[in-house]
């Protein structure tokens, strides 16, 4: 269930950042739109997306085309507060007449007159968050949303929003290998009945086991910013993912469905959004879904986390 509400959502959910095609290669919309309508036929019904999620709301806009007369079968989840700067870069307004007038254009280029959930997506330094949470709780008693979550924020940012508004979710990255949520803002959660939705359980990839050591990112590969994904970090990611393998062999799974399996049973996570481009990679992210990895299994998992190390990373709006 969605925090105290009535809406229930997949485990595994959507996510729709990928056909953007801001930051992913080889993206365009016949396979975008094949990949949305296989949502509801391999047991997937929450699609998460954002006002950002492409130059001009492409994310937004396949989701509407593709759903059509299906749109009441599924939970769409949106964000606002991030919008795209004249030179590409990211700006962050959570001004309350920001949040109105992107939940507004959100809805008309969803093509419907609310959505389950909306996000804040990340804080804006320079507008109280208890002003942004002013401003969806409006929205919320108009009937916009359903219900309200918050992404990229700590348990601070959490407790403020909540205060103003009832929060139904939490949006924060979280996997094997980023676990920093565990120390406060998952417990937090778990006593106050708030949905914890996660993104990046497969690290961007980097723990769905297709990646080769010798694996070269294309020069548009956003991947290549991140430290996870050179040097020795990289070395020491496929050590761990080697570890994996052998786990899903012995399930008969793929890397990728043992990692979003193990996330979606640990306490208090209700869904990981897992992106997708193609109709296939989406199949085997609900793959995930109906099995549960054994006792033995999981503590060799710990154990090879333990053995990875602390890795050097960061935590980005994205």
């Amino acid at each position: 269930m969605l925090g105290s509400t009535d809406i229930r959502v997949s485990p595994v959910a959507f996510g729709a950042w990928p056909i953007a095609g801001m930051t992913s290669i080889n993206v365009n919309d016949a396979d975008s739109l094949a990949t949305i309508s296989a949502c509801l036929d391999v047991g997937i019904n929450f699609i998460d997306t954002a006002y950002c999620y492409g130059a001009q709301g492409e994310s937004e806009r396949l989701i509407a085309r593709a759903l059509g007369p299906r749109r009441d079968e599924v939970v769409i989840a949106t964000k606002g507060g991030i919008h795209w700067g004249p030179e590409g870069s990211q700006v962050l307004d959570g001004r309350p007449e920001t949040l109105r007038r992107e939940c507004e254009e959100s809805l008309r280029r969803l093509e419907t007159d609310r959505v389950e959930l909306l996000y804040l997506h990340a804080p804006d330094p320079k507008t109280p968050i208890a002003e942004s949470a002013g401003e969806l709780k409006r929205l919320l008693d108009e009937g916009k949303t359903r219900a309200v979550g918050v992404s990229n924020v700590g348990v601070e940012g959490l407790a403020e929003f909540h205060a103003v508004c009832p929060l139904a979710a939490y949006q924060p990255p979280y996997n094997m290998l980023q676990r920093e949520i565990e120390a406060d803002a998952l417990p937090w959660c778990r006593e106050r009945n708030v949905s914890v939705m996660v993104y990046w359980p497969l690290m961007k990839g980097l723990l769905a086991g297709k990646l080769t050591r010798d694996h070269v990112f294309d020069a548009k590969d956003g991947r290549r910013k991140y430290p996870m994904f050179s040097g020795e970090e990289w070395d020491k990611n496929q050590d761990f993912v080697d570890h994996l393998r052998a786990i899903a062999a012995e399930v008969g799974k793929t890397v990728a469905q043992v990692v979003i399996n193990w996330t979606i049973h640990r306490e208090g996570i209700a869904a990981a959004l897992c992106g997708a481009k193609r109709a296939e990679q989406l199949r085997e992210n609900a793959g995930a879904m109906g099995w549960r990895l054994s006792t033995d299994q999981l503590a060799r998992i710990d154990k090879a986390i333990a053995e990875r190390g602390t890795p050097v990373t960061r935590r980005a709006v994205r």
